[in-house]
Formats: structure tokens, sequence, C-alpha cells
């Protein structure tokens, strides 16, 4: 009974890994090119990414280097004012040499259903690299793909994690599956903003 509960549980974040297994890069130089890296957002400290949050930056600022895309969306949870994930990646990037035109920041990126949506929807993304970590890209991309972009993984090399993150990616799987069931939407929409104007218009 156990086995069973067990490999039920599995189904879904095992169908989302292989569903997209030919779509996930394990570094720049192999990526295709694509208008825009998604870079998903993590926990800070103290206004600083967390390593796991500069692993991604770090990725992302790879593939723009490389020409693999051409503009940044820094995606994450600003929700508050005690609370923002996506200025100090903003502020990462610009130190790294990313032209502050493109850079571009979601704020309201709360969970990674609504990052990826916001992108296609709001960002108006049809061909997009997610950049995260290798416990999270699948689902990521995943659902990138089904809300309708024609999306792409690499994994960000790097940040401290533990086996815990792949236990969170089990319930977080089937979370996302019933959003997409039921075509959740996310909290906040409001007007286009075009990846082809300039990135600073978003960031505050």
């Amino acid at each position: 009974m156990l086995l069973c509960a067990l490999t039920l549980l599995l189904i879904v974040p095992l169908l989302m890994q292989v569903s997209v297994s030919d779509r996930m890069y394990a570094s720049a130089e192999s990526v295709p090119e694509t208008d825009v890296a998604v870079v998903l957002g993590a926990s800070v400290a103290r206004g600083m990414p967390s390593p796991v949050l500069a692993a991604r930056a770090d990725e992302a600022v790879e593939l723009y280097i490389k020409g693999k895309v051409k503009k940044i969306l820094v995606t994450g949870d600003n929700g508050a004012l005690t609370h923002d994930e996506v200025t100090p990646v903003r502020k990462y990037l610009l130190a790294a040499g990313i032209p502050a035109e493109d850079i571009f920041l979601d704020h309201a990126g709360f969970d990674t259903y609504s990052s990826v949506y916001r992108a296609q929807a709001v960002f108006g993304a049809q061909t997009a690299t997610v950049v995260t970590q290798n416990f999270h890209l699948p689902r990521a991309l995943f659902l990138a793909r089904a809300v309708g972009m024609n999306a792409v993984g690499v994994t960000a090399r790097g940040g401290e994690y533990s086996w815990q993150a792949y236990m969170r990616e089990i319930p977080a799987s089937w979370k996302a599956l019933f959003d997409l069931a039921f075509n959740r939407q996310p909290k906040y929409l409001g007007e286009p903003i075009p990846l082809s104007g300039d990135g600073q218009v978003t960031w505050y």
C-alpha cells in the first residue's frame, strides 16, 4: 500500500520530467537562441541574492553575453516593501555589465506558475529560456510550455540546496497540474509590457 501511494505521488513530477527532457540543457553553450532569459525567483538575504538566486543570475548573464538571449526577465515575489526578490537581482545584473534597458522586472511572480504565465501574458515572451536549478527546472519548463511559450530550460549551476528541495517538488508538481487544469489566473496581470521596450520602466 505504501509503495502504491509513493508511486502515485511521484507519477506527476516524473511525467513532467520526461515530457520536457529534450528541452533541458546543461549549459549556455548548447542552448538555442531565444528572446529572453526568465530568471525565476528565490530567497534573498540582507538585500543580496541567495546563493541559489545568484547562480540563476550568473547563468542568465552567461546566456546574454554569449548572445543566446536579448533580454533578461527577473521574476519573483515583491508583494511587500519588506520582501523584494527582484531588485537585488537587478543590481547584481547591472554589476555584471548587463545594459539597464535589457533588464525587466516582474514584481508579481509570486510562484512559478504566475511567473511563467505573466512572462507570456504580460511581457509577451514567445520564445524563452527558463533559468533555475535542476530540482526545479522540469516543473518550471513544463508550466512555461503549457501556458503557450516555446520555451527551453538551462540548469543554473551552483547554489546550495538539499534533498528537501527535491521533495518539495512532489506537492508543487501536483499543484502545478491543478493550476493548469483550472486555468488559474495570477493575482495580478495588468497592462502589457513588451520586451521590445526599455526594461527600466519595470523597475519601480
